[in-house]
């Protein structure tokens, strides 16, 4: 038998944390092959990114301790060589992209500097490294790449810093990419675009590329083989065909059934009068007009989608209803009242019915103030509401609505998941028992079985109390589940809107047609029909 490219065998890695041992990866084996796209899995803590921070020599020893196994790299054992050596394959050999571009890039640095700098740390000379990273930024897609080069990374957008990091990568013609979720919270359109060019550049090179996700749909769409990973170890390996139509594991059919865009779509209810109506939303910004002319409705109990690529106005016009910014023209009638001729005063009050749950519950969730103070805040802000007697008890009553425990009132945002996070902003946004929820992107980072949990308590929470929500998103098979009508936004203007059925079965905008045909799907099958479809729609 040919040996594999790299092969992992009975790796196990554990970290000595203050409450105890904690065991991230428990005897791990899996292999890459030369040209070959091998995706890792699994939801947060299953290990997947440990694994590959292993393989990479990026964990922490001590807190973190590699206990048993072998890492082979054409037959030789990474774990055994000595430092210099090990410097000398990652980056040159081994090449990794991170999640999150941008806090992996120096932001005092031009990106043409820190690109050349990564082969010239293995011995490339300053002029073939400043030729290579010009003809890589060509290759990557980045507009006027001369002028590119002295550009700063909070110049581009998150999915031109992909592609800067993609070129980082590739300077020294690596052997195998580890790619750790490049295209999570990206635009569906950015996100088939960074996962053609990995496949490209792979056909180009040769490269093995090992392709760690959540995203069933990025599985679908790039990996020739994928291992599943739960609480630290695999549980289940075969082709992505084979692990959606026959996997045998628990827990991989649990992933499977959570993937979004397969339920029934919901048919709307005609209301007789909308409770906000937008007309002529405008937002300009010097010269650069962010919004032009907007107008929609918006009914008791409804749920408006507003879908579209970065850029295209949909969290600018949820920042100018509820008064973050100031429109530049238009009109937003909420029950009659026009919300943008408000003064701050009067928006007091208004604020209670009109509440916000952001994309990064870790950003919007104070640190230093327990999960109690983060909820009866609200009542602080606006008292009359409640007695602060019935504080605790009522966060404990809001906390069990979300499918928390009232114990948790006294723990701090860092002490829960992601997922947890975003279950206490929900509460929060609802201590105020508001009639309209603005989701910005609420759902876009999280597992697929977190994203499920998120959505199925929205949709209980929208029954129960006949909220009404505007839900922001790019990711289109959630929208799908959820809406009842999409609004579809490029370049601050609508392009269409309609009912959840009209715009997925019938899209009359040539740019709707593209985003769906962008969108991933967990079904290989589906997923090839779309690619055909992106193909000949870029003709």
């Amino acid at each position: 038998m040919t040996e594999h490219l790299l092969e992992v065998r009975d790796l196990s890695v554990r970290f000595h944390t203050a409450r105890g041992m904690v065991n991230a990866v428990n005897g791990i084996s899996w292999h890459l092959d030369r040209g070959e796209t091998l995706a890792i899995l699994g939801e947060s803590g299953s290990g997947k990114s440990v694994s590959a921070s292993a393989i990479m020599n990026l964990i922490d020893c001590p807190p973190g301790e590699i206990t048993s196994g072998q890492i082979l790299f054409e037959g030789r054992d990474l774990l055994t060589l000595d430092a210099e050596t090990r410097r000398d394959i990652n980056g040159r050999r081994i090449a990794m992209i991170f999640q999150d571009p941008l806090s992996h890039l120096n932001p005092v640095y031009p990106v043409g500097w820190q690109i050349a700098e990564a082969g010239m740390a293995h011995g490339l000379p300053r002029a073939k490294a400043r030729a290579r990273t010009l003809q890589l930024l060509t290759r990557v897609g980045i507009p006027d790449p001369e002028a590119a080069m002295a550009k700063y990374p909070h110049q581009f957008s998150g999915g031109q810093r992909q592609r800067l990091m993609i070129a980082m990568a590739l300077v020294l013609k690596p052997d195998i990419l580890i790619a750790d979720e490049p295209t999570t919270a990206l635009d569906v359109t950015v996100q088939a675009e960074v996962l053609s060019l990995l496949e490209e550049l792979q056909e180009e090179t040769g490269m093995g590329l090992l392709l760690i996700t959540h995203d069933l749909g990025v599985v679908a769409e790039a990996a020739d083989r994928a291992v599943v990973m739960e609480g630290g170890r695999v549980v289940e390996t075969g082709t992505p065909r084979d692990l959606y139509h026959g996997a045998s594991h628990p827990y991989t059919r649990k992933l499977l059934a959570a993937a979004p865009g397969k339920g029934e779509m919901r048919q709307p209810d005609e209301a007789p009068a909308p409770i906000l109506q937008v007309r002529g939303l405008e937002k300009s910004y010097g010269p650069f007009r962010a919004l032009r002319g907007v107008d929609f409705d918006l009914r008791a109990g409804e749920t408006l989608a507003v879908v579209g690529e970065s850029g295209s106005g949909k969290s600018t016009v949820a920042r100018l209803l509820l008064r973050l910014e100031e429109a530049t023209g238009g009109s937003a009638l909420w029950k009659g009242e026009d919300l943008l001729q408000k003064s701050p005063r009067q928006m007091a009050p208004l604020r209670r019915q009109l509440q916000m749950v952001f994309q990064d519950p870790t950003q919007s969730l104070a640190p230093h103030m327990s999960v109690f103070q983060i909820i009866s805040e609200a009542w602080a802000i606006h008292p009359g509401i409640l007695p602060k007697a019935r504080w605790r008890a009522r966060v404990a009553e809001l906390l069990e609505q979300v499918g928390l425990r009232p114990e948790h009132a006294e723990r701090h945002p860092h002490q829960f998941s992601g997922g947890q996070r975003q279950r206490i902003a929900i509460a929060r946004a609802l201590a105020l028992e508001p009639e309209l929820i603005i989701c910005d992107e609420a759902v876009s980072a999280l597992d697929v079985s977190i994203q499920a949990q998120v959505i199925d308590l929205l949709g209980k929470l929208r029954d129960e109390l006949g909220l009404a929500f505007i839900f922001i998103a790019h990711d289109l098979p959630v929208v799908r589940d959820f809406a009842d009508r999409v609004l579809v936004m490029q370049k601050g203007e609508i392009v269409e809107q309609g009912s959840v059925a009209q715009i997925f079965d019938a899209p009359q905008a040539l740019y709707t047609q593209r985003l769906l045909a962008a969108g991933l799907d967990a079904d290989p099958d589906v997923q090839a029909d779309r690619r055909a479809a992106r193909l000949a729609l870029a003709k």
